[in-house]
Parts: C-alpha cells; sequence; structure tokens
C-alpha cells in the first residue's frame, strides 16, 4: 500500500498541513474549512480546556477568562522552552502547549487521510534563533520531539522558502531562475532556485538550489515597531517622573509589543512599580492607561490593535485605530509614514538578507526571472516596493500566501519518503508562466 505523508508549516502567525494522499495532493480544513489556523491557544480558566486558532482568539477578546498564548514558534530554541509558563495558576511547560496546538492540526490530516499519517516534513524557517548554530539546532530537535509526541514516526525537515518554490513550480511552463521570498510573522527567509516544470520528477534538487539565508525578523517585529512608534506613547512611553525627570522603564512597553512575552507582565511586582511610578509621573494622564492596561490584563488587545492598524496601512494612507477597552473615546489617528518610518531598519534587515543570499548563490539581481512572495509580512507595502526596486526584471508571484509552504511540504513528502508526484495531481494553484 502506498505511503501517505504530509507536511505541515508550523508557522508564527498561522499553520497550514496539505497531504498526499495517493499521488494527490491536497490542503487540509484545519479550522471550519480554512485552511489554514491561526497559531493561537487559550485555556479557558474555568474547566481549563484548551481552545485553538480563531476560536482561541475568538474566546480572549470576548473577555473569558483564561490564558491566551501565540508566536509559540518563536519560543522554540530559546531558555522559555526550559522556564515555561504559568497557565490559569498551573506551571506548564511550552512543549506540551504546542503539542497541543499541532495535536489537533495532525487530527485534522489523520481524518482527512483516513489513517493515522506516520510520514512528515515539517518545515522550519533558515534560522530558527539567529547567529546562534546551537539554539537553532536545539530549536530543530524540539520541533522533531513534539512531532514524534503527536504520532509522526518518519519525520524530516525543509526550509520553508524551498517548499514555496517546490508549490509555485508546478505552475512553470519554463526554466526560471527565482528567489523565494518567505516573510512570516517571525522570520524572513531566502532561497535562489532554478525551476522548471520539468524537474517536479527529480528526486534530487540539491543542485538547483543555489542559495538560502534568513533573518529573525517578520510581521511580529512590524507589528512592535509600531507600537512602540504610535500608540505607546499614548500610555507614557518615553514619559518621566520625580525630580531628576528620569525615563521611566521601557521594559514594559517592549514586552507589551510581543506576543510571546506579554503574558509574563501581569505579575503583583509589575503593577507595584507601575502605581509607585504613576505618583511621580509627569504625564500621569497618559501614564494611568499603562496601569489600567496592566490591571485588566488587555494587553492583547493593545497587540491586536496595532497589528489591525498594520493591515489597514496597506491599503489606507490613515487609520484611526480604537481603544476603548483602556477609556472611552480614546482613539489614535496613525499615518501610513509613521508606520513606514518605524519599520525602516526592520525592512533593511530583510532587504539586506535577500542580497546576501543572491550574494551565496553567485548571481546578480537583474538574473532573477521570478520572485515568489509568500507570508503575510509580503502584503506590507514598503516590502513589496523593496523587492519591485531590487528585482526589476523579474516577475511577481504572489498567490497562495499563507498556504504556499504548506503545500511544497507535502510535494516535498513525496520524494523524501519514496514517491513521485504526478505534476497534474496538485490541487489550489493555477497555473502560470
Amino acid at each position: 500500500m502506498a505511503t501517505i505523508s504530509c507536511g505541515i508549516d508550523f508557522g508564527t502567525s498561522n499553520t497550514s498541513v496539505a497531504i498526499d494522499n495517493h499521488g494527490d495532493i491536497s490542503l487540509v480544513p484545519v479550522e471550519n474549512g480554512n485552511v489554514t489556523i491561526p497559531s493561537a491557544i487559550f485555556f479557558r480558566r474555568s474547566d481549563n480546556n484548551a481552545y485553538y486558532g480563531r476560536a482561541a482568539v475568538n474566546l480572549f477578546f470576548d473577555r473569558q477568562e483564561g490564558r491566551f498564548m501565540r508566536s509559540l514558534k518563536r519560543v522554540l530554541g530559546t531558555s522559555l522552552m526550559k522556564h515555561g509558563t504559568l497557565v490559569n495558576g498551573t506551571s506548564m511547560n511550552f512543549s506540551t502547549i504546542i503539542t497541543a496546538f499541532l495535536r489537533q492540526v495532525k487530527a485534522k490530516a489523520d481524518l482527512m487521510a483516513g489513517e493515522d499519517i506516520e510520514h512528515v516534513v515539517m518545515g522550519r524557517p533558515v534560522h530558527f534563533v539567529d547567529n546562534d548554530l546551537e539554539a537553532d539546532a536545539r530549536a530543530q530537535d524540539e520541533l522533531k520531539a513534539i512531532a514524534q509526541r503527536i504520532g509522526f514516526k518518519h519525520i524530516e525537515f525543509q526550509f520553508e522558502p524551498i517548499a514555496a518554490a517546490f508549490a509555485h513550480e508546478t505552475r512553470l511552463n519554463s526554466e526560471k531562475l527565482a528567489i523565494v521570498a518567505d516573510l512570516g510573522g517571525g522570520t524572513s527567509d531566502f532561497t535562489v532556485i532554478k525551476l522548471s516544470g520539468a524537474n517536479t520528477h527529480k528526486p534530487d534538487r540539491s543542485s538547483d538550489i543555489l542559495a538560502n539565508t534568513g533573518v529573525r525578523v517578520g510581521g511580529n517585529d512590524f507589528d512592535k515597531q509600531l507600537s512602540l512608534a504610535a500608540i505607546m506613547p499614548e500610555l507614557g512611553y518615553r514619559s518621566t517622573y520625580g525630580d531628576k525627570g528620569l525615563e521611566v522603564p521601557l521594559k514594559p512597553y517592549h514586552d507589551l509589543a510581543e506576543w510571546s512575552k506579554v503574558n509574563f507582565l501581569y505579575t503583583p511586582k509589575m503593577l507595584m512599580q507601575v502605581r509607585q511610578l504613576l505618583h511621580q509621573s509627569h504625564d500621569k494622564k497618559r501614564y494611568r492607561r499603562l496601569l489600567q492596561v496592566l490591571e485588566d490584563e488587555t494587553g492583547h488587545s493593545l497587540l491586536a490593535a496595532a497589528e489591525d492598524a498594520k493591515i489597514a496601512l496597506t491599503s489606507q494612507y490613515e487609520y484611526k485605530a480604537a481603544f476603548a477597552f483602556i477609556e472611552d473615546d480614546f482613539f489614535i489617528s496613525i499615518q501610513r509614514t509613521i508606520f513606514d518610518q518605524s519599520i525602516q531598519e526592520d525592512v533593511e534587515k530583510i532587504t539586506a538578507s535577500a542580497r546576501q543570499c543572491l550574494q551565496d548563490a553567485g548571481v546578480t539581481n537583474k538574473a532573477i526571472d521570478l520572485v515568489i512572495l509568500t507570508g503575510g509580512t509580503t502584503e506590507v507595502r514598503s516590502i513589496q516596493d523593496a523587492f519591485k526596486q531590487l528585482f526589476p526584471n523579474a516577475a511577481i508571484a504572489d498567490e497562495n500566501k499563507l498556504s504556499s509552504v504548506g503545500l511544497g511540504l507535502a510535494y516535498d513528502s513525496q520524494h523524501k519518503f519514496g514517491r513521485l508526484i504526478r505534476p497534474h495531481s496538485i490541487t489550489s494553484v493555477p497555473s502560470i508562466d
């Protein structure tokens, strides 16, 4: 009997899975008919049951009591994996939390396949952790152990941008020199690769893959920079206190601007510190808003507002963000120029990694025929403008931004586990030239 395999793209912001069912590759509906699921989990306090994806997000923003977590992928390879966190008063390690999330993703794939799938290609960024080979290897080992825990017996890994290239390759009618830009919530990864529809049968693609680079910068970092530039000042960020006019501590603001850190702020010690400084604050109105967020534990709502503003500013020049959860009739008008300025350094880091990929591949930017954009962060205007400028001669392919990696991983599972794909069998991607 032929092996059924799958590919899982466990993303910082969203997750997808695709299966190879006897030669037919298709995306799995992982949540109410959707082929992507937000990488989020909510443990409701009343029963400590876990809820995932959109259900988790909705429960949290409906102000249900419990513990909400996102951006779990960013914890892999870090010290937080060892320390764990409190979930409704009980200590829980992050390996258990990530396992719970990925187990229900696998269950959806098993249901569609009609059997327990044992073969998987897991996607991974080029670098889980920048400039730390030991932490990078540890992150992959941690993800492999989680895959084993949820029932996979044969586990391989593939760089996410390479997987995205494989998904797009089946649509090509001629040979192209391509660069894949996979810009997600936590990382930005690049691959220079030779693509051709005729190459989909090749079991070994190492000669076609010319270079890979990556940097730990993504959409979540854009959210953070926008929040610090446009939102946090209205909560007293960089205001002063006391007789000496000292700047208020900045760490609470930085942690409030990161999905993976915000929960660690809700401690009696932090509340006491902010309350004490409020008495000495030179801007009590704004600094009191910080205290309000910490007392009400609405940091995730603050993050969601920043993310909403980022998304809105991809098509609007100005966005009026509402913060009624802090105080009535509290709005902040944010212009796209502020957003562009706030993320300029991060955009430069991303484009520098793309340039490094070209240099490592030994090709010029003008030699690139095709730029494949995948990941939600590629929607940002500054990113699109930067890549159009960097690759003036290239066609841009940006369909299936949130699911192409999952499709490509399933395609790669064909080769890694001994079957060759029929080119017409991949679904959900239209033909291009």
